[in-house]
Parts: C-alpha cells; sequence; structure tokens
C-alpha cells in the first residue's frame, strides 16, 4: 500500500510538471499573455494605490473612479483566462487519457488508508470500485486529485507562474467577488 500511495504522489508531481510545461508551451512564453499579466499588475498596483491614497473618506467621484479601475482589471483578468483557456483544453484532454489509464491499473486496489471518513457526498468518489464497507480506504482516483490539486499549486509557485498576490487579491472566484471586495466601499 505504500509502494502505491507513493507512487501516485510521484504520477501527481510528474503529471503537475507535464501540465506546466504544456502550459508554458502554449501560453506563458506567449507575447500577448506576457502582455496581458503585466497589464494585470500594473492595474492591480494602480488600484491599490487609489484606494490607500484615500482610505475610508471617499466621494462620490472618487468611488466611481475606483470602480471604473476595478472594471478595468475585471475585463483583463476575464482576458487573461481567456489566453489560458486553449492551454486548459490540451491540459484536460491529456490527463483524462492519463487518468483513465492508472485508474485502470489501480482499479478495485485500496491504495491509501485515511485518517478519517469522508463526508457522505465524498464517499462516493473516495472509496471507488473498491470492495468492503470500510470507508477509510482511499481508492486512486481520490488520492491522485488530492495530490495533483496540491502539488500543482506548489509547482506553479516554485516556476513562478502563479499569479501575484496582488492579482490573486482582485481577482474573482468562480462563485463571484471575493468577501473582501464586497465590504470594501459602499
Amino acid at each position: 500500500m505504500w509502494a502505491d500511495t507513493l507512487f501516485i504522489v510521484f504520477i501527481s508531481v510528474c503529471t503537475a510538471l507535464f501540465g506546466e510545461g504544456l502550459t508554458w508551451l502554449l501560453v506563458y512564453r506567449t507575447e500577448k499573455y506576457q502582455k496581458l499579466k503585466a497589464e494585470v499588475e500594473r492595474q492591480c498596483k494602480r488600484l491599490e494605490k487609489k484606494k490607500e491614497a484615500h482610505g475610508d473618506s471617499i466621494d462620490r467621484q472618487q468611488k466611481r473612479k475606483i470602480e471604473r479601475e476595478e472594471e478595468r482589471l475585471k475585463n483583463s483578468n476575464r482576458d487573461l483566462s481567456l489566453v489560458k483557456m486553449k492551454s486548459m483544453f490540451a491540459i484536460g484532454f491529456a490527463f483524462t487519457a492519463l487518468l483513465s489509464m492508472f485508474n485502470s491499473i489501480f482499479d478495485g486496489r485500496v491504495v491509501a488508508k485515511l485518517p478519517f471518513i469522508p463526508i457522505s457526498w465524498l464517499q462516493g468518489l473516495s472509496h471507488r470500485n473498491l470492495l468492503g464497507d470500510d470507508y477509510t480506504d482511499c481508492s486512486f482516483i481520490f488520492l491522485y486529485i488530492l495530490c495533483t490539486m496540491s502539488i500543482r499549486q506548489n509547482i506553479q509557485k516554485l516556476l513562478g507562474f502563479a499569479p501575484s498576490r496582488a492579482a490573486n487579491k482582485h481577482s474573482t472566484n468562480l462563485f463571484g467577488p471575493q468577501p473582501q471586495q464586497l465590504s470594501g466601499y459602499k
């Protein structure tokens, strides 16, 4: 079981490196991406300076200017995401092929023992294709997804491909603006 666990971690590292290499090849080295990334960084710094300069005492005109800057930043972030989209399709296709191959290799094998029982809606993934009712047994797919999610983000940071903290602070996620953006100016 330990060998399987370490092998899955190794697979996660390799696929994360492969994914970042493919993204670098298709996106990060392009001039369009470099320009958009620099523009997002510049807009983030400009917006932060405006917010710091005015503090809490802000009039209507200043508020409108800040809102326009936030809208420009939002549009630039959207454009940056669209540039990254083409590599996401290539990576998704490659990962799906690799995932199905490794899933067939580890089908029905317990690869790790979880220190907890997952919540009910995750048990289908964590106990996928495993026999028995011990929900602390972990399947390949669950461990692979957990490893890949954590390892890929760290590899992006290590290689310098992760967005800066300022850009990350002002970007929107899947569910809309981050809470600190909503509580800002009223």
